[in-house]
């Protein structure tokens, strides 16, 4: 069986995607749902404690509210402080995210490291969107919170950019959709290409783990398999669910 982090309410923790600032429970149960997570991918090895700053990462949110446009995203706060934290306790000094439309998911990761909520200090954060109109529109987003550089944006094909990108990949984000009926399947391509380039401790997240597990079924036997990942963890606190991977 695999490993799972389940909350009692994954599928009544709702949403609305075209208002994502919106709070949906109070922020004790917040922080308390993301701590149990955290707590078993510490346990899993996966993380190295479940330490993080909590006025850091609301300063990032307050961040992404004020100069963000988001026209819709599936990204919940659950989802949005798991993916932050996970960045800020692993500090990736390279992190690449496929699929980023907005940016929102990108920044989710990236904003442990730029902006109001940084953490820590990062060498390079990048996210590669697929449809060039979206990817300067992220662009344009992450100016706003990083006039650094050290977060860009480029629009390309994930699996072709990985492929030519030299140098390590210390935490890889998947929420990308393949063409010609590839879909979500496009999530082990992708990771086949930066694999040899993950040293090992090495973080995976791979979005729509619950509510696309199917599409995923490959892509899931892949990083649960131990002679791939050393650990997996299916964290479902939501209807999209994030799987959990360390190399």
């Amino acid at each position: 069986m695999p490993q799972e982090y389940r909350t009692d309410d994954w599928n009544r923790y709702r949403m609305d995607y075209h208002n994502p600032h919106q709070a949906i429970e109070p922020p004790e149960r917040e922080i308390a749902v993301v701590d149990g997570a955290l707590a078993m991918l510490h346990k899993a090895g996966i993380l190295p404690h479940t330490r993080y700053d909590h006025e850091k990462m609301l300063a990032f949110r307050r961040a992404v509210a004020e100069r963000f446009e988001i026209p819709w995203t599936a990204i919940t706060p659950r989802m949005q402080r798991l993916i932050w934290a996970v960045n800020a306790i692993a500090q990736p000094q390279t992190m690449i995210a496929a699929g980023i439309f907005c940016g929102n998911t990108f920044i989710s990761n990236a904003g442990a490291a730029v902006g109001p909520g940084a953490a820590y200090t990062a060498k390079q954060l990048i996210g590669v969107e697929i449809v060039p109109k979206e990817a300067e529109r992220a662009e344009r987003n992450v100016r706003r919170i990083d006039p650094t550089g050290v977060a860009r944006i480029v629009a390309d094909d994930a699996v072709s950019f990985v492929a030519q990108f030299e140098g390590p990949i210390n935490l890889l984000y998947l929420d990308a959709d393949g063409a010609g009926g590839r879909g979500k399947g496009v999530y082990l391509d992708i990771l086949e290409a930066a694999y040899e380039k993950m040293p090992s401790g090495s973080v995976v997240l791979a979005h729509n783990s619950a509510n696309l597990a199917e599409r995923l079924r490959f892509y899931l036997e892949y990083v649960r398999d131990p002679a791939h990942m050393r650990a997996s963890v299916n964290v479902v606190f939501d209807v999209e669910g994030l799987e959990v991977s360390v190399k």
